[in-house]
């Protein structure tokens, strides 16, 4: 068992490791900017100055699990917290995205690709990474950078898409995209942080599929019709910049390095395994 474990953001990630590994942890903390009482966890407000009782927490930390995207300032916890962090040595978990590749026209690449991203937010998030890196370096912690697909799961899938009637499937020849269930993220952090993983990792399926393909096989599970497809340029002039810039990257990424790291299979290796599993507690719902 591990001692602390700090979780800077408390989220949909960080809230799954707990339901599934919290036990590994004789005591767990969460940060959120309201610092409301979480499941299994001690909760602190953190709205940007850190208050003696985070400060405290990250001093005291045995594990730090950092799962809030940078804003336009930077990193939320980064420069506020990284002298505190220097009294602890235990292993540091920075959760970034897949994005930082930014597009390699549907070409295969892993953990040693080029970071070419070009839209601010995953350079943001190529900057964050740098910083935890650097910081890791600097402290002699070692510092996992997992960058996630896709991210779907209990409550934020496909199914639910397609029972609340929000599910569209846009078509864009040769488009693919990776993706992730929140509990093979649960694992690989938890796994990050009992192996100390210094270095980065894809946490990513074994599957790159098009967009509509979840949708759809989502649809045949409940036994609904599939929404009727939109084409990718009919579709555009209606996105946001943000839908925009996920729409520009065409990848297909390893994730060699995670099975290493689980020492086996995914819990769910593809959309199919995953949404399968769901789809019974959405029908009981």
């Amino acid at each position: 068992m591990t001692g602390t474990l700090l979780c800077l953001g408390h989220g949909y990630c960080a809230r799954r490791l707990i339901a599934l590994h919290g036990e590994a942890f004789a005591r767990r903390i969460g940060t959120s900017r309201s610092g409301e009482p979480g499941a299994g966890m001690e909760m602190l407000r953190f709205d940007g100055v850190p208050s003696p009782l985070v400060i405290a927490a990250a001093a005291e930390a045995d594990a730090v699990l950092v799962s809030a995207a940078p804003g336009e300032a930077g990193d939320p916890f980064l420069g506020p917290l990284g002298e505190a962090l220097a009294a602890g040595k235990g292993p540091l978990v920075y959760l970034s995205t897949i994005g930082v590749y930014g597009d390699s026209a549907g070409a295969w690449i892993d953990e040693s690709a080029p970071l070419a991203a070009t839209v601010p937010r995953a350079r943001r998030r190529i900057e964050a990474e740098s910083g935890w890196q650097a910081l890791g370096r600097h402290l002699g912690r070692p510092v996992a950078v997992l960058r996630l697909g896709g991210i779907y799961g209990p409550g934020r899938n496909a199914l639910v898409d397609m029972a609340d009637g929000t599910a569209r499937c846009i078509e864009r020849e040769g488009q693919v995209f990776n993706r992730i269930h929140v509990d093979d993220i649960a694992d690989a952090i938890h796994a990050a942080i009992a192996q100390r993983v210094d270095g980065v990792v894809n946490v990513v399926d074994d599957e790159p599929s098009p967009s509509c393909a979840p949708v759809r096989f989502a649809a045949a599970l409940l036994g609904l019709p599939p929404p009727v497809p939109e084409s990718f340029a009919e579709a555009a002039p209606r996105m946001s910049a943000m839908a925009l810039s996920f729409w520009a990257d065409n990848r297909r990424v390893s994730n060699g390095r995670l099975h290493t790291l689980l020492g086996g299979a995914l819990r769910y290796p593809t959309f199919r395994e995953g949404l399968s599993a769901l789809a019974p507690t959405l029908r009981e719902s």
